[in-house]
């Protein structure tokens, strides 16, 4: 927007040269100094109002994006359980940035399985060790309708997939199915004004997921 003002001006000069040699003709002929200069000032006026708001769809594209990502990690590991017939976890990354990937838990050496998909986060990006609590800053918990009474595994459990392809809480090499709840796992997205934007990937008990995003107020 600068440089755009700089160039008015600029071109200005220019003009004002011109119509000293042709009065005549320049002087019907486009903007008057002030009348650029209150261009110029007004667009930067909307400039200053409306970045924040492209930031913020920036942040939150971002943020779905991460989540969508994950989401797709987990349908893809369900897929690739029940035709290997083995059982695979997610592994997610600690702190911000990091990659997700399908894990190979039962091998001799555990590791992510390389020719399948990861998920990369941005810096800002994370999935943290645990779930909301509805606190300052926080969302409220998600709470999957139709799920009544169920146990609830969150940031603090290991996903794991069955030689079926069903979820699973896996924990010291069981991965007991169909599992006795569903599961919410939490994606956190801090700005740069130290705010920070949420997403919640949910896993029913029957393997399908869905991806949800905090408006400051629900989950939708």
């Amino acid at each position: 927007m600068g440089e755009l003002c700089s160039y008015a001006y600029h071109w200005l000069t220019m003009r004002e040269e011109y119509k000293k040699h042709s009065p005549g003709i320049a002087a019907s002929v486009g903007f008057s100094l002030p009348e650029l200069v209150v261009v110029c000032a007004v667009a930067l006026l909307l400039a200053a109002i409306a970045t924040p708001s492209f930031l913020r769809i920036s942040y939150d594209l971002r943020l779905k994006s991460a989540a969508t990502n994950l989401s797709g990690l987990m349908q893809e590991a369900r897929i690739v359980a029940a035709k290997n017939n083995k059982i695979y976890t997610i592994n997610f990354p600690t702190g911000g940035g990091g990659q997700a990937c399908i894990y190979d838990v039962t091998a001799a050496t555990p590791a992510c399985l390389t020719n399948q998909t990861t998920v990369a986060f941005n810096a800002a990006t994370q999935i943290p060790n645990s779930a909301t609590t509805g606190g300052t800053g926080q969302p409220s918990a998600y709470a999957l309708v139709g799920d009544g009474g169920a146990n609830v595994y969150t940031n603090g459990s290991t996903l794991g997939y069955s030689s079926r392809g069903l979820p699973c809480s896996y924990a010291l090499g069981s991965c007991a199915t169909p599992a006795d709840g569903y599961f919410v796992y939490y994606i956190q997205d801090t700005r740069p004004n130290g705010t920070s934007g949420w997403a919640a990937v949910v896993v029913t008990r029957t393997g399908r997921t869905k991806v949800q995003t905090w408006n400051g107020s629900s989950w939708n």
